[in-house]
């Protein structure tokens, strides 16, 4: 069960490293601005919605998830 622990609070520091740098500002310009993602921009208003990087993100994590779970 210790192990169970460490690997979780590893994956949270990870988790949080990460975020710090996307928050911060030093992501990869084309992270959301892959072709695919949608956006539509009016006078006023402005939608925007990253499907392509939103399937990516989801499969590389079900890829992780896979080679860790073994």
């Amino acid at each position: 069960m210790r192990e169970l622990g460490k690997f979780l609070v590893m994956i949270g520091a990870v988790v949080l490293l990460l975020g710090g740098i996307l928050w911060s500002g030093f992501a990869p310009k084309w992270l959301g601005r892959l072709p695919g993602d949608i956006r539509i921009e009016r006078e006023h208003s402005a939608f925007y919605f990253p499907v392509v990087t939103c399937i990516i993100i989801s499969v590389v994590l079900s890829l992780l998830f896979s080679i860790f779970r073994r």
